[in-house]
């Protein structure tokens, strides 16, 4: 009972903060020696973007939470990137499952080589559900800005389609995962990637509506 007290009055502050007007994104920390902390500057150059666009008021600095603390409940949008491997522990996954079910939203997106362990990692979390692929017309491709055809192609790694997988909790998108897309690699500094302009403000775009789907869904 205490446990859910804790998290009851987290979700309260979260709620409390947005309405202050400090929207941002955690990127999440986790072991099994994947580099979680790769490209720092995509969560800030994708928040002045949907500051400049938007009605939404963010924070636009980078912060990052570990899976195993209280502090992910502090905010409404954990981002997963990276090379690699990842490794949740039980309680990790556990904590994790509440987060989500608790109305947290997670996005994950696959820098190379990552979608394995996400895979298996994400059944630690909900051995019953299954990612499934989301149709082009699902909203999260409309609510803002229009993709046609789903997740953009922003960066090549070996040659297949991007494709946008979800898992829901009854109804509601709870997590996100893009593959074979890599919008962040859009997201940040322009000399790191040395993507196209027009490629990355269409990742830019994209990322816009993610945060929106969330916040509005």
């Amino acid at each position: 009972m205490k446990q859910i007290l804790i998290y009851i009055l987290l979700f309260t502050a979260i709620a409390s903060a947005q309405d202050a007007g400090s929207f941002q994104i955690a990127r999440l920390k986790f072991s099994g020696g994947g580099d979680w902390y790769n490209d720092p500057s995509a969560e800030v150059n994708l928040l002045k973007f949907v500051r400049e666009n938007t009605n939404i008021q963010v924070n636009p600095e980078y912060v990052f939470v570990d899976v195993s603390s209280n502090d992910i409940f502090s905010y409404p949008f954990l981002f997963i990137t990276g090379h690699g491997n990842i490794v949740l522990s039980d309680s990790e996954a556990k904590r994790l499952k509440k987060y989500l079910e608790l109305g947290g939203f997670l996005y994950i997106d696959d820098d190379y080589s990552l979608d394995k362990a996400v895979r298996r990692e994400m059944k630690k979390v909900f051995p019953e559900k299954q990612f499934v692929e989301l149709p082009f017309n699902h909203g999260i491709y409309h609510c803002l800005y229009d993709f046609e055809s789903g997740p953009p192609k922003t960066h090549e790694h070996d040659k297949k389609p991007p494709q946008g997988f979800g898992i829901f909790i009854g109804e509601r998108l709870a997590v996100y995962y893009t593959y074979e897309s890599n919008p962040s690699d859009g997201w940040a500094d322009a000399r790191v990637h040395n993507n196209p302009e027009n490629k990355r403000e269409e990742a830019l775009k994209f990322g816009a509506n993610i945060i929106v789907w969330a916040l509005t869904n």
